[in-house]
């Protein structure tokens, strides 16, 4: 008999001990507390919260949170870095039963604006370095009754925004709070993804999907009570903030490191005895393009989570740095739909399904095409509340996206006869660049902004480090010439760095069908010409 590996136990074992009303933030909270008590959970710098503590932090903010007023179902928004604070906000969050809404970090304007006012915000949190992206925030629209600082010191919150919500210094709350009992299918957490067609939706989260996140990843990873998980991902996405259950779930240790540096990556894992680490394919990519030497195995790193590494990357990487990559496929709706540490994946692909799941890939009208050719990637679970509950105010959407009881992921996919998938592109107008979806339909809202821009159309261009770059079609207004220049300067108050447009073209008109709706399969064709600005480019020649 064939010994079982730790991934294929976890994937296959009941929950546990847990009965199904367990899967929720605050009992798994409580629970892993007794267990491991003053074990380190989680870190950041020098200071270290253990299981026990996190507890107590997040019993806490509740009772402030329950003493200004925020009712179980509302909102609260947290706008900062990697730091203590964010977990804080987000546990406390959830022992009183209200709905955290984590904002990406690079956001500002419109994009900015649309998810305070589209989730309903009633309460922010937010990095004192970050306070003043608000200024350049409509008002009109907004729920907000409270902002509090991160940062207690009163050079920060001694201001007030839009002339009427004082800036307050982050509150402890002076006893334990009323534990609101949520269910498994409650939300617990609004993440915003890049819309395609129209503005950014919010992806509902349950209170168990992080459970089944960091049970199904623990068990891919192989992880213990020993381990020490390194994260440089920012904890407002999916990938970081679901690595403290894979600790939570274990008895291991979260490391909370700063954005991710190629310069200092190393070190960095050297510094934090990490033994598990976490990239995304462009991370992968950029850390060979540096050096090769004898600093790349100065860590106890044995594996990595690295969705969406290039197959020519994999053992390069491994080989220079002794580390396995784990390759995969999961969403902010979804999970962790595949896995590489699967029997018989092969290298280069996302590797077979997780038998917790179901997938299929299909054409246009949702039947399986063969095996070898590409079709869009549609799953659903075997186990309750382990996706979203469905986009934020969106029932339209969400009924779209689940149409024949599946959901469709929106990527387009290969099947190979031996079970595996091997990723192809999307399927929609969204742009996946450095880990970022970016909406085109944001970017090109900003884009019509301009006094001088009649048209515009946005697509995303192959990018030397993987996935896409942003390349801006724009039709000028009658009579006018269009400066990229002043295009990205425009662009650069109102938008994440990293959706600001690399290449800008001057047309005279766009493509379009019979019904005037611009061809943007054409574009994407077209791609880069002679007349393409590249703002790169012309940064270095300056």
């Amino acid at each position: 008999m064939q010994p079982v590996s730790r991934a294929e136990l976890i994937r296959h074992e009941p929950a546990d001990h847990m009965q199904p009303a367990d899967l929720t933030i605050p009992v798994l909270l409580q629970q892993q507390a007794d267990r491991f008590g003053d074990k380190p959970l989680v870190r950041s710098g020098e200071a270290v919260w253990s299981y026990r503590h996190v507890v107590h932090r997040a019993s806490y903010f509740a009772h402030a949170l329950q003493a200004a007023g925020l009712e179980p179902g509302d909102r609260i928004a947290v706008f900062c870095d990697n730091r203590l604070q964010f977990l804080k906000v987000w546990l406390g969050a959830a022992w009183a039963g209200a709905i955290t809404v984590p904002i990406n970090t690079a956001l500002r304007g419109p994009q900015l604006g649309h998810v305070l006012s589209h989730s309903g915000t009633r309460f922010l949190v937010a990095g004192a370095e970050l306070l003043e992206r608000f200024e350049l925030v409509a008002p009109e629209g907004l729920s907000l009754e409270r902002i509090w600082c991160t940062e207690d010191s009163h050079q920060f919150t001694d201001r007030l925004l839009w002339n009427r919500l004082a800036v307050e210094p982050l509150p402890d709350g002076s006893e334990a709070g009323t534990l609101h009992r949520a269910s498994p299918g409650d939300t617990a957490m609004i993440l915003y993804t890049g819309g395609t067609t129209g503005p950014s939706k919010g992806v509902a989260c349950p209170h168990a999907q992080p459970y089944w996140w960091g049970r199904i990843v623990a068990g891919e990873l192989g992880l213990g009570e020993d381990d020490i998980l390194h994260t440089t991902l920012p904890l407002f996405h999916t990938n970081a903030l679901h690595t403290v259950w894979q600790a939570l779930l274990t008895g291991a240790t979260v490391s909370l490191g700063q954005r991710f540096s190629a310069s200092r990556f190393w070190t960095e894992l050297a510094d934090a005895n990490a033994t598990v680490t976490y990239l995304l394919g462009p991370m992968v990519k950029i850390l060979l393009l540096g050096p090769s030497g004898d600093h790349e195995r100065e860590h106890h790193v044995r594996i990595a989570l690295a969705p969406g590494t290039a197959e020519e990357d994999v053992d390069e990487f491994e080989r220079r740095s002794g580390i396995t990559l784990v390759n995969s496929y999961g969403s902010t709706e979804t999970n962790m739909i595949t896995s590489t540490q699967i029997e018989g994946a092969r290298r280069g692909t996302m590797g077979p399904v997780i038998d917790l799941f179901e997938a299929a890939v299909v054409n246009e009208h949702d039947f399986p095409v063969p095996v070898g050719e590409p079709g869009e990637l549609l799953v659903r679970p075997k186990q309750p509340f382990s996706f979203f509950t469905g986009y934020w105010h969106e029932p339209e959407q969400t009924v779209r996206a689940w149409r024949n009881l599946w959901f469709h992921t929106g990527d387009r996919v290969v099947a190979d006869g031996d079970g595996c998938l091997r990723f192809v592109d999307r399927m929609t107008d969204s742009i996946r660049r450095r880990g970022e979806n970016i909406s085109s339909w944001e970017v090109e809202r900003v884009l019509l902004q301009h006094p001088e821009v009649s048209e515009a159309a946005v697509v995303g261009v192959d990018a030397q480090l993987g996935e896409s770059e942003v390349l801006a079609f724009l039709v000028p207004a009658d009579g006018r010439r269009l400066d990229p220049q002043d295009i990205v300067s425009f662009c650069e108050p109102l938008l994440a760095a990293f959706a600001i447009p690399r290449y800008v073209e001057v047309v005279a008109e766009l493509p379009r069908t019979q019904v005037g709706r611009v061809q943007k399969f054409l574009l994407r064709q077209r791609g880069l010409g002679a007349q393409t600005w590249d703002r790169e480019r012309s940064r270095d020649a300056s």
